[in-house]
């Protein structure tokens, strides 16, 4: 036989072809003749209906054998065993020295397939892994809650400036908001997500790789934790309110009459134990991937706060925001209480063995909490806000008003900011859980996307900040109390915040890289510290030829010193990343948003009305942006406006064509 089949398979018998058939292995050559239109007959007759066995049986050999081919005589082969096909479980090849030249090669049998029981099975997919899908679907439904629930603390802050404007009485309700912006951040944004999302994304790894049989991880883990940490809380909020006074003294010295800000940070206080509540039912449920309940706990606040000053504010004064602090901190844990039961409560059936690797709860199948972890998380989100302590202790020198400037400022300013970190707030659970699986590639990847991600997002509301904030600050501020000096104080100052919102966003993004990971590492609170002796120094500096401006500037450069430390110190002991790679890509929204910022302060001047203005700016920075991120690729705007655009031109084509 001289033509080669190609429909037959390699390694099955005689019919292995020139690679691994007998003539190549006894180092015989040959070349095709004209048997080739006769062998394609017999291959059509074969597939008409006809075996491939019957169809060689037609072919004779003097069709087989071509005259000009030149054959080699065969050597004899040894009596040895082909351990390649017994491997493969083929039938070992045959001498057939003796086989006459031309004629056709005996057809092997093909083995029978092996039985079910010795299939190999499918990898189970993971079930921890997330689709894109599930991803945008929660990062939409994340961004457009916290919107809700930032446009809503905007309407918070516009009704404290329109009933107590920016005074005294502002400013003592202010000193006694330091707690809840501390309890916030330690309880609820940072520390205890930061503590109790990896724990709960181990405890639900092991409860998908152990199934139903075994006591269940999630439910140790509340029972063991939930109990200390009440009691915890509940006593650090009794020793706060007790020493109001002395706590108030130490915040703002330079307070003229401290006594409305004790009574105020009397009430204040109970947000300790509600907040620390209602950031663990906030963890446990995005570790759950359940985003609706935690990213809504905002909106329940906001709305308490509000309705205590529209409804109290007149008998009680500024005393019933405080008031509104302490009832909208319970409605924050009220609002996540039942569907983090029914998940607690509900325990699914083993789908997927999954192995989960060595974590700092192996001892104790995950039912406690490191207590190096927990000190270093606290101290790391206590060290971060000691930026807003550091600000209303140099402020409080300055003259009345200067604190609820700042405080006007920054909470406009970092609208853009938590935006931005919804992306980060609801992948955090996915880089743990992949973590916890030892799926580190994964966990490389969602970060490194993230970065370039959320800088986009928040460089972009930078750009609009800093090109209208005079306009934006009159738009939401300059109303009843709130007199014109007050917008040009606080759009002054918000401009010198928003350059540090890069910053700002990064070590928020960041710091979830080191904690993911389960390990207690303390290089967070390093940099952090850091950045808070550098945001100090430069205060203590600043403050005199400056005054708020020269606070506000010591912020963003504290702060963005402790983004690059972090960034540096990424390796082993976090999430690793290529470091060169995610500044490099960071470079590319940095540049867009320069020149999307010099656009917005020309397009501005061009209008009268605030309004006017404020909508101007932002569609013209959006623009601008947009267009620099295609040019540039910044984050893959390439990969992501490709699609959107080519499905708007095939709608629109597909109703041109429907309305010939």
């Amino acid at each position: 036989m001289v033509g080669t089949d190609p429909h037959r398979t390699r390694g099955t018998g005689h019919d292995a072809g020139p690679a691994t058939g007998p003539d190549r292995r006894i180092g015989s050559t040959m070349t095709p003749g004209p048997a080739t239109t006769d062998g394609a007959r017999a291959r059509a007759a074969t597939s008409a209906g006809g075996s491939r066995t019957d169809a060689a049986a037609r072919t004779s050999p003097a069709d087989a054998y071509a005259p000009g081919a030149r054959v080699r005589a065969p050597r004899p082969v040894q009596d040895l065993p082909d351990l390649t096909a017994t491997a493969n479980g083929l039938p070992p090849l045959q001498d057939d020295s003796d086989r006459p030249v031309g004629a056709p090669r005996p057809r092997a049998v093909k083995p029978p397939p092996p039985p079910a029981s010795t299939t190999r099975p499918k990898a189970p997919r993971r079930p921890s892994a997330p689709t894109r899908r599930f991803l945008a679907r929660a990062t939409l439904l994340s961004a457009a809650l916290s919107m809700a629930g930032a446009l809503l603390g905007l309407g918070r802050d516009q009704a404290l400036a329109h009933l107590f404007g920016a005074g005294a009485e502002s400013d003592a309700f202010l000193v006694a908001w330091t707690l809840p912006e501390m309890a916030s951040t330690l309880l609820i944004e940072d520390g205890m997500a930061f503590v109790l999302v990896p724990a709960f994304s181990v405890a639900l790894a092991r409860r998908a790789a152990h199934g139903s049989g075994s006591p269940d991880p999630v439910r140790a883990l509340v029972s063991s934790s939930l109990p200390r940490l009440c009691l915890a809380l509940a006593g650090t909020a009794a020793l706060l309110a007790a020493g109001a006074p002395m706590l108030v003294s130490v915040l703002a010295p330079g307070l003229s009459d401290p006594s409305l800000a004790v009574s105020c940070t009397r009430l204040t206080a109970t947000c300790v134990l509600s907040f620390g509540i209602a950031g663990y039912f906030s963890a446990a449920l995005r570790a759950h991937r359940s985003y609706l309940a935690p990213g809504a706990i905002y909106i329940a606040y906001n709305l308490a706060i509000i309705t205590a000053m529209f409804a109290l504010g007149a008998r009680w004064g500024v005393q019933a925001a405080a008031l509104g602090v302490a009832i909208g901190g319970c409605l924050m844990a009220a609002v996540q209480a039942p569907p983090l039961w029914q998940r607690i409560a509900r325990r699914p059936e083993q789908s997927a063995q999954v192995r989960v690797p060595a974590s700092p709860h192996e001892g104790d199948a995950g039912r406690t909490v490191a207590f190096g972890l927990v000190c270093a998380v606290l101290l790391f989100a206590l060290c971060r806000q000691s930026q807003v302590l550091i600000e209303r202790y140099f402020a409080s020198g300055l003259p009345a008003g200067s604190i609820s400037h700042l405080n006007y400022a920054q909470k406009v300013a970092q609208l853009p900011m938590s935006l931005s970190m919804m992306v980060c707030v609801v992948t955090f659970p996915v880089v743990a859980r992949a973590i916890a699986e030892g799926d580190t590639r994964r966990a490389t990847e969602r970060v490194e996307r993230d970065l370039a991600l959320m800088a986009c997002l928040v460089l972009v509301g930078a750009a609009v900040v800093v090109a209208g904030a005079p306009q934006i600050v009159q738009l939401l501020f300059q109303r009843g109390a709130f007199t014109a000096q007050d917008t040009a104080a606080t759009a002054a100052v918000m401009r010198v915040y928003a350059l540090g919102l890069l910053g700002q966003t990064l070590v928020g993004a960041l710091v979830r890289s080191y904690f993911s990971t389960g390990r207690t590492t303390w290089f967070p609170l390093g940099a952090m510290g850091a950045g808070a002796l550098a945001t100090a120094g430069i205060s203590l500096w600043a403050v005199g030829p400056w005054g708020a401006r020269g606070i506000a500037a010591a912020n963003a450069v504290g702060i963005s010193l402790t983004a690059l430390l972090l960034l540096l110190g990424l390796g082993p002991r976090a999430v690793p990343v290529c470091v060169r790679r995610v500044v490099a890509e960071l470079s590319r929204p940095v540049r867009a948003a320069v020149c999307a910022t010099g656009a917005g302060l020309l397009c501005v001047r061009q209008f009268d009305s605030p309004a006017a203005a404020v909508a101007a700016c932002c569609l013209c920075v959006t623009a601008v942006f947009l267009l620099l991120a295609w040019a540039l690729d910044a984050a893959g705007a390439r990969s992501l406006l490709l699609p959107v655009a080519q499905s708007v031109r095939s709608s629109v084509t597909r109703r041109l064509r429907h309305g010939r």
